[in-house]
């Protein structure tokens, strides 16, 4: 899947949510979405967005957690993220 996190305007939201993500409360709501370790981020030159391209392994606690309801994420996602979208991705034969 890829995600698209746009952030809200403001001074220092993408450097407090990436921080955010990166706490062991964040590495945790992350863990129990999708594999970490297999987490690619794409990051846009004027720090306004993040793209990640995710192996989801609990498609309800991504939409969960991407929606900004999931009760750990809820209080960075209201601070700091404007709007998430997902895609999910196949593979096609070239």
């Amino acid at each position: 899947m890829i995600a698209l996190l746009k952030f809200k305007s403001g001074d220092g939201m993408f450097e407090k949510f990436m921080g955010w993500m990166q706490s062991d409360e964040g590495m945790g709501v992350r863990k129990s979405v999708a594999h970490v370790e297999k987490t690619v981020p794409a990051i846009a030159p004027d720090k306004s967005y993040v793209m990640f391209k995710i192996s989801v392994h609990n498609e309800e606690g991504l939409k969960e957690f991407a929606a900004g309801n999931n009760p750990i994420a809820k209080s960075i996602f209201d601070e700091c993220v404007e709007s998430v979208q997902v895609w999910e991705l196949s593979p096609i034969e070239v």
